[in-house]
C-alpha cells in the first residue's frame, strides 16, 4: 500500500496514519493513498463543524439557522428576497428552506409575506433583530474560524486554499470568463471522465471529457471531438479545468495551443488548437451572472 514517504518521516502521527497501518496490516494490496486525504477532509470536518457549532449556539442559532441568515443578509439589497431565490442560493428544497425560514421567523429575525407576483412563492425579510444579530454573531464567526486554522501560517492558508479551489471547481463547474479565448468545448471533469469510461467498459484515463464540441468553433477546426479526453495541453497535464485555464493564461499572445488527448480505447493523438481569432469565434457567451451546471465545464 503506498503512502507518503514524507508523511510517513513526520512526527506527530495522527488518527489516519494509524488508520492506515491497520488497513496495511489487513491488505498490504490495497492503494489506500485516497483514503489519506478523503479521511482527514472528513475528520477535519467534524471538528470544525462541532467548533462552529459552539459559536453559533452562543447566539441561539445552529448552522443551518446561520447559512440562511447570512445569505438573507448577503442578497437583501433592496428589501425581500424570494423563497425560490433563497432555495436556489442555498441549494435545497422547498420544503428544507420553508422549515429554516420558520425556525428564523418564530424567533423574530425574519418575516415572510405572499409574493404578489406569483401567489406559489413567498418574499423573506430579515427584520431589525435579524440584522443586529447577524452583526452580532458574524464577527464571532469569523474569529472562530481564524483560531482553528492557527496551526497554519498564512503561506500555508493560502496553499490550501488553491488546492480546495482547484478540488471544489471540479466539482461544482465553472464557464470561462472574456478574458480567455472561447474555445467552443463542454467538459466533463477528470473524476466524471474515468466513471463514464469505465461504465462502458474503456480504460480509465485521467483527463478532461469532452461532452460537446460547438460547430465551427476553434475544437472544431482542431479536429477535437465528442468522447475524447484531453490529458494535456502546453504541457501539461490535465488533471483539472485549472490546469487548462492555466495553459491559457501562460500564453496569452500565443498563436496556438498544443493538446494531448485519447480517442477511443487508448488512441493517443495531438491536436493543435488556432488561437487566432476568426469571425467564427464570435460564440455566444455566458452572461456574467451565469452559473455553471454541475461538474460542467463550459470553454
Amino acid at each position: 500500500m503506498p503512502t507518503s514517504t514524507a508523511a510517513a518521516c513526520q512526527e506527530p502521527r495522527d488518527s489516519v496514519d494509524r488508520l492506515l497501518d491497520s488497513w496495511a496490516a489487513v491488505r498490504p494490496d490495497l492503494d489506500l493513498s485516497p483514503v489519506a486525504v478523503i479521511a482527514r477532509l472528513a475528520r477535519v470536518r467534524r471538528i470544525i463543524d462541532a467548533e462552529l457549532e459552539a459559536t453559533f449556539a452562543e447566539y441561539g442559532l445552529n448552522g443551518s439557522d446561520f447559512e440562511a441568515l447570512v445569505t438573507l443578509r448577503r442578497l437583501d439589497q433592496a428589501g425581500a428576497i424570494s423563497q425560490r431565490q433563497l432555495m436556489r442560493e442555498l441549494g435545497l428544497t422547498s420544503g428544507t428552506v420553508s422549515v429554516r425560514v420558520d425556525r428564523l421567523s418564530d424567533q423574530g429575525l425574519v418575516t415572510r409575506a405572499p409574493d404578489p407576483a406569483d401567489r406559489r412563492n413567498s418574499l423573506v425579510r430579515l427584520t431589525t433583530a435579524g440584522r443586529a444579530l447577524f452583526d452580532r454573531v458574524t464577527p464571532a464567526h469569523v474569529r472562530t474560524e481564524r483560531r482553528l486554522l492557527a496551526a497554519l501560517d498564512a503561506e500555508q492558508c493560502e496553499q490550501l486554499v488553491t488546492l480546495l479551489r482547484q478540488l471544489l471547481v471540479s466539482f461544482e463547474g465553472s464557464v470561462c470568463g472574456d478574458n480567455l479565448p472561447r474555445l467552443g468545448m463542454t467538459l466533463a471533469p477528470a473524476h466524471i471522465s474515468i466513471e463514464m469510461r469505465r461504465s462502458v467498459g474503456l480504460p480509465e484515463i485521467v483527463g478532461l471529457l469532452v461532452r460537446a464540441v460547438q460547430p465551427a468553433s476553434r475544437a472544431d477546426r482542431a479536429g477535437i471531438r465528442t468522447g475524447d479526453v484531453l490529458t494535456a495541453a502546453a504541457g501539461r497535464e490535465l488533471r483539472s479545468i485549472t490546469s487548462l485555464y492555466v495553459a491559457l493564461r501562460d500564453r496569452p499572445h500565443a498563436r496556438s495551443l498544443a493538446v494531448t488527448l485519447v480517442r477511443g480505447v487508448d488512441t493517443n493523438s495531438e491536436v493543435t488548437i488556432d488561437l487566432r481569432h476568426l469571425p467564427a469565434d464570435d460564440l455566444p457567451q455566458p452572461g456574467p451572472a451565469a452559473a455553471p451546471e454541475i461538474a460542467t465545464h463550459a470553454i
